[in-house]
């Protein structure tokens, strides 16, 4: 570990030295980026932290006497923050930075730095173009929020580091992890003035370098593992190690072309554009992004330690999470309808969206990877190598089996027509009873096949367990996030709510839906005695109406609903005097039942109820 930590105290000592220096020279030469309608930024900020990272690295790599080995990364390395320096200085069109890339990727394969992911020399070079150009502009595109693409590039260095562990003395990778070490301590020095609010920002100097590299030493490390050379590990390391920057890039590029925009136009709708418009801060925002970062990384490195039965089931888990995230950031509208009409003049974006969580088959594809999973967990919680291995073929006879019949109950039992934002506790009943008819089902049909020989039912009731996991947390996944993000949320008007009953619970339910203004709740007020500091949906009750005027006079909140007919008229009276007093907005919640009463063809006399809340 003394090898490592000497490059990176020295990036770091450089990085704190050289980011002021550059952001007065920055300054000094009208390098700033300017508020705009597709940038986040609220007030010109200097350009060319990426200056101090490139510099810092590429010196402290020939001072540690890497150039020699590394030459050939490190110098198309350069020429991408030549490039990058150039479109900050300049701004290039996409398309010239595009040609750039294009030609030190070719370059990498003219010195036989590619991808291993297939035997096929052509196609092994195609991918490792589009890989290297993938990861070099995601980069790029995760550079919109302060922070987020250093403190991301953090986490992917360290995660490099800890792949490539243990090192020795003559190791292949010693040169590799100098480098990282160099390049954490760089990027974590830069990081200093770039927390919000930031001070300076890397430009495309910076983010084109970190994404280039980074791709490159995919293809110089050896991340697989010493022993492990499998399909799985090869691809799937260097993957997850860079999978936040690979799927906001996803996100947006997928997003835009939907919705009739271009993808390599800039605007605000990355996935931490997304947070912040559900109610996170920037920091939060940030913080979501670099834990998904931390434990994608972590996954990573277990596949490269951890064996590959396993291995796959990380990986597999995790990916699903992020496909189910990636689904419900989709969802938040960041733009009004006036920026995303397309040439035929409809809103696309609301309308794929809806599809991408709606359909039935998205939800059958997704149930049927589940149910896969929790089959093949049990039998490895069951058997362990190498008896797994022994039992394998079994667990492949038995798996179609399995599929058809959780399959089939599923499809009676739950039927593919709920709405997962609203999922609730029935709704995991119905869940529950399909997963126990359905392993049921499936014993019963190998019984009848094979006489359940070499089958265990320990496996199955273990495969009822996880699967009923799998699918309530998916199901639930929607409204998990979004009650995350509701008591997240620092932005908005203040609310307590009076009446801790089920009023007060109604109205908490349809106060929070609302994306405008979107309230951030307090608690709850209630005259009773016996509900002080008890908790209504994990929200308090914050005491009764002698406190509710003190929160209005001391300024704490900003608006207050009145939840219950049970409130005293003098008292409310009293309240709407405050409120208005103290510019505290005071609303009613009602819920209205009105007779609507028509005739049928045959003049038989129709009775409808219609219900309706409205808030006055």
């Amino acid at each position: 570990m003394t090898t490592l930590a000497v490059p990176f105290l020295a990036g770091l000592v450089l990085a704190l030295a050289l980011v002021p220096a550059c952001r007065s020279v920055a300054r000094a030469a009208g390098r700033l980026a300017y508020p705009a309608a597709d940038r986040w930024n609220k007030r010109p900020t200097p350009l060319f932290g990426g200056v101090a990272i490139a510099t810092t690295t590429l010196g402290c790599a020939v001072a540690f006497g890497d150039a020699r080995a590394l030459a050939v990364p490190l110098i198309c390395g350069g020429l991408m923050f030549l490039v990058g320096l150039g479109d900050d200085i300049f701004s290039f069109r996409p398309g010239t930075k595009l040609v750039a890339q294009i030609v030190l990727a070719s370059t990498l394969l003219f010195f036989d730095y590619r991808l291993d992911w297939t035997e096929s020399l052509t196609l092994s070079s195609v991918l490792t173009v589009f890989w290297v150009v993938g990861i070099t502009n995601a980069f790029n595109l995760l550079d919109n929020m302060d922070g987020l693409c250093a403190g991301i590039a953090i986490i992917c260095a360290a995660a490099f580091l800890f792949g490539l562990l243990p090192l020795e003395a003559d190791s292949a990778n010693l040169a590799t992890a100098r480098l990282l070490a160099v390049l954490l301590g760089a990027v974590a020095g830069f990081l200093v003035y770039n927390f919000h609010p930031a001070s300076i920002f890397m430009g495309d100097s910076g983010s084109l370098f970190l994404g280039f590299s980074f791709a490159t030493l995919t293809l110089q490390a050896d991340l697989s593992g010493a022993t492990s050379r499998s399909l799985l590990s090869i691809i799937s390391a260097p993957v997850l190690l860079l999978l936040v920057p690979i799927f906001d890039t996803t996100l947006v590029t997928v997003s835009r072309l939907l919705s009739g925009r271009s993808a390599a136009v800039g605007g605000r709708d990355h996935s931490s554009h997304r947070l912040v418009a559900i109610g996170l801060s920037e920091r939060k925002a940030v913080a979501v992004l670099w834990s998904l970062a931390a434990m994608a990384g972590a996954v990573g490195v277990a596949v490269r330690t951890e064996s590959n039965s396993w291995s796959a089931l990380f990986a597999v888990v995790f990916l699903v999470g992020m496909i189910i995230f990636a689904v419900y950031l989709a969802r938040v509208r960041v733009y009004t309808e006036d920026e995303v009409e397309g040439a035929n003049g409809k809103w696309v974006t609301p309308v794929v969206t809806d599809l991408l969580y709606k359909i039935a088959a998205a939800e059958i594809l997704l149930d049927f990877g589940l149910v896969s999973i929790a089959y093949y967990a049990a039998y490895r919680f069951r058997f362990q190598d190498p008896v797994f291995s022994e039992n394998f073929s079994v667990f492949m006879q038995s798996l179609p089996i399995v599929v058809v019949a959780q399959m089939g109950a599923l499809t009676i039992g739950v039927g593919y027509r709920g709405v997962w934002r609203y999922f609730g506790l029935h709704d995991a009943l119905a869940i529950g009873r399909s997963v126990v008819f359905g392993a049921i089902a499936a014993q019963l049909f190998l019984l009848y096949l094979f006489r359940f020989e070499s089958y265990s039912r320990v496996i199955f009731a273990l495969y009822a367990i996880l699967l009923f996991v799998l699918l309530t947390a998916s199901r639930a996944s929607f409204r998990m996030m979004s009650e995350f993000a509701h008591r997240q949320r620092d932005v908005g008007p203040k609310l307590v709510i009076y009446g801790a009953g089920d009023g007060g619970a109604l109205a908490l339910r349809e106060l929070l839906k609302q994306d405008a203004p979107g309230y951030r709740m307090l608690g709850f007020i209630d005259d009773a005695p016996e509900k002080r500091r008890l908790r209504v949906h994990r929200y308090p009750v914050l005491g009764d109406h002698h406190h509710l005027q003190h929160l209005v006079t001391s300024g704490v909140v900003d608006a207050v609903v009145i939840s219950t007919s049970s409130v005293d008229p003098e008292r409310e009276r009293a309240l709407a005097t405050l409120c208005a007093q103290n510019s505290v907005t005071l609303s009613h919640l009602r819920i209205e039942l009105d007779e609507v009463v028509g005739r049928s063809e045959s003049g038989s006399r129709l009775t409808y109820i219609r219900g309706s809340r409205s808030m006055d």
